[in-house]
């Protein structure tokens, strides 16, 4: 398939991020130059352990990368207040420019391998880290807190706040990125970040927490202390994304068994995956919906396995209701034994089904990822024999023309959305 025009996004939420992080970084740089680095020791331990944990980012389902050690040790380099029962006076400016510049110094790894994470993901790191030092330095060096002891729930409480607040921050800020770069409703996006924090971003805000505190009655040697199950929860998040990547990649193996066999075209599986999880995030599916949509769609065309001859081109979009029928359900059967989640056959199944049902009334029980993945295979379908614009074009016209009876019009109207936006990334022939 010819490459469409770039997808659109939304530069001024993304130019406004980006140009306040980097305002902020420079006035932070420029008042450390200025004033010199205060408790230098000090700077020097939380950088290395924010560097250290940068260097040793993970990345997790749905492709988010994380570096939990670094998101930690910046949050508690920002709640920093006594240190081993002795006061300190880094200042927000000193807690932006250290932190930041100690997780460039643990990018330099990625950069050199070409690997290096967004400048969102930067971004955000940097408005987050200078939200929370906003919220309790200037509290704490003013002497406002004087009244609060230290050792008191009062003072754990007031972190604790910060923390979340800190937290909604960076929830706020992703989601806001995500959708002016995806053009994802922000409504939906802002829901799976929240639920990405009830993981490891709350991990990161205990951790963070508990490192300032910690460090108030223990000095320096609360940073490696409390870090350990930081990092073993990292590992263990490490262990189950590598588990999830070798079962989505065995799943993708298994879906070209249809192109192997020569029972559907090259790469056709794969364009219907990457299609119906472009709709799905256009109509606002949660991500692990979105994940199980993909699977269902890779997996869509294993029932033409049974078939004795081959559909010419491999088009089941164009065969009769009940054969069409017949390969879903003995795909659904095929699926059930692959281990993936029963949903997953539960969709392929029903693919079949159209919209309505025969007396013109819309089917209510009909899944969501069922339609989008009846819409996508019958798109590519369409668009084998003229990939073209004019073949495009065509496509959608027919699937437009069905929406009376086969197919979800909200359905239709996101795909094409999605087609004219920009091919995504794995549908191009």
């Amino acid at each position: 398939m010819r490459p469409h025009p770039a997808a659109p996004v939304h530069r001024y939420p993304v130019g406004a991020v980006h140009a306040a992080a980097a305002t902020l970084l420079l006035v932070s740089a420029a008042g450390v130059l200025a004033q010199g680095l205060s408790e230098a020791r000090t700077a020097l331990a939380f950088g290395a352990l924010i560097a250290v944990g940068e260097a040793v980012r993970i990345t997790l389902p749905g492709d988010r990368e994380q570096a939990p050690i670094c998101a930690a040790g910046a949050l508690a380099y920002a709640l920093l207040g006594p240190l081993r029962g002795l006061p300190t006076d880094q200042g927000v400016l000193q807690v932006v420019a250290v932190s930041t510049a100690a997780g460039l110094l643990g990018l330099l790894p990625y950069a050199a391998r070409r690997r290096a994470p967004q400048p969102d993901q930067i971004a955000r790191r940097i408005l987050t880290t200078g939200f929370a030092a906003t919220l309790f330095q200037p509290l704490y060096n003013s002497g406002a807190l004087d009244r609060i002891t230290t050792r008191g729930a009062q003072y754990g409480l007031l972190l604790a706040a910060v923390a979340v607040l800190a937290a909604l921050c960076d929830v706020v800020l992703a989601a806001a990125l995500h959708s002016a770069r995806t053009g994802r409703r922000f409504g939906p996006a802002l829901r799976d970040e929240l639920r990405a924090l009830l993981g490891i971003g709350s991990a990161i805000a205990a951790t963070g927490l508990v490192i300032s505190l910690g460090a108030g009655e223990v000095g320096l040697w609360a940073l490696p202390v409390f870090s350990a199950p930081l990092l073993l929860t990292q590992l263990s998040f490490r262990r189950y994304s590598a588990t999830s990547t070798t079962h989505r990649q065995s799943v993708a193996s298994l879906a070209r068994a249809t192109e192997v066999a020569g029972y559907t075209l090259p790469g056709h599986s794969r364009r219907v995956a990457a299609l119906s999880r472009a709709v799905g995030r256009r109509l606002g599916m949660r991500e692990h919906d979105l994940l199980l949509l993909e699977c269902a769609a890779l997996m869509h065309d294993i029932g033409q396995l049974s078939l004795v001859e081959p559909v010419p081109g491999g088009a089941t979009a164009l065969l009769p209701q009940a054969e069409q029928r017949r390969i879903a359900r003995l795909g659904s059967e095929v699926i059930r034994h692959t281990g993936v989640p029963p949903e997953v056959a539960g969709f392929v199944e029903r693919q079949a089904e159209p919209y309505r049902t025969p007396d013109g009334a819309r089917d209510p029980g009909l899944p969501p990822a069922s339609r989008i993945i009846r819409a996508a295979n019958a798109y590519d379908d369409l668009v084998s024999g003229d990939p073209g614009l004019a073949g495009r074009l065509e496509a959608l016209e027919r699937l437009r023309l069905d929406t009376g009876r086969e197919y979800d019009p909200r359905v239709v109207e996101a795909l094409a959305l999605v087609c004219a936006g920009g091919c995504p990334r794995g549908t191009r022939r």
